[in-house]
């Protein structure tokens, strides 16, 4: 059980001219971009900073969420949190990556768990 990754989110309406910032910023391309038809939403990450678009009202469920961590095992780090007094907002399901899991920490910081296929 290891963590790969971590992201910092940013919420944006404008993906392009986004994703055009932070490749120039910080000299790096964006290394993974794709849409999310079912929450109509596109993403994208440039090194750490991954880039999630739409209009307001589809990001607004989103919002509240700080942290996306890419672990080699969604369940096995469910496990983990909730022993650890983290509670479930959106269990495991399937997203165009792999599976994802959406957990309150006992701190209060909402992130997102997300396993690659």
């Amino acid at each position: 059980m290891y963590i790969k990754k971590i992201f910092t989110r940013i919420y944006v309406n404008d993906i392009k001219s986004s994703i055009s910032f932070y490749e120039n910023l910080l000299g790096i391309k964006a290394s993974l971009r794709f849409t999310y038809k079912e929450k109509n939403l596109e993403l994208a990450s440039v090194d750490s900073i991954l880039i999630i678009a739409g209009e307001d009202k589809d990001l607004l469920p989103f919002r509240d969420t700080r942290l996306t961590i890419l672990v080699d095992s969604v369940a096995d780090f469910k496990d983990e949190l909730l022993k650890n007094g983290s509670i479930v907002i959106r269990d495991i399901k399937k997203v165009p990556t792999g599976k994802n899991l959406t957990v309150k920490h006992p701190d209060g910081t909402v992130a997102e768990y997300v396993e690659h296929h």
